[in-house]
């Protein structure tokens, strides 16, 4: 392959930072992975990194946004959210007691996707959780 090519497609999409724009979130990323066998994970993800933007970020105040990102080549189905940050936290995977009613959304992206990153920039945080196809079960779940 010539250094320059890419066999990658990247689709973006900005959403209001309205907890209805989860839901919009998930439609998004389920029609672009449409008959992929990670579309399910896939959509799983989005939906958790939408919620977590909303709930721990400036991306869910009154004018706030965030940002989805997503590539899909041969090799990766990569995953970005981008919030607005302002938290003066981290994304951070938790461990939570298990009566604990929030904390668990990075462990479970963490536990399905086989990478997750998180990049902090003056602007916020961007989350990425990658899925490999041909990997086998993502996170070392069993299904």
């Amino acid at each position: 392959m010539h250094e320059y090519t890419s066999t990658a497609r990247v689709w973006g999409l900005s959403c209001p930072g309205f907890p209805e724009e989860v839901s919009r979130a998930r439609r998004w990323t389920r029609d672009i992975l449409r008959g992929s066998p990670l579309a399910d994970d896939a959509e799983l993800i989005v939906s958790e990194l939408s919620t977590n933007a909303i709930l721990h970020t400036a991306s869910g105040m009154r004018s706030g946004s965030f940002h989805l990102a997503l590539a899909v080549s041969s090799q990766v189905v990569a995953l970005s959210v981008m919030d607005e940050g302002s938290t003066g936290t981290a994304p951070k995977v938790g461990h939570q007691d298990e009566r604990a009613e929030h904390g668990r959304g990075l462990s479970m992206v963490s536990a399905i996707a086989h990478r997750v990153v998180v990049h902090d920039s003056p602007g916020g945080y961007t989350v990425t959780a990658e899925l490999f196809p041909q990997a086998g079960p993502a996170g070392g779940h069993p299904c």
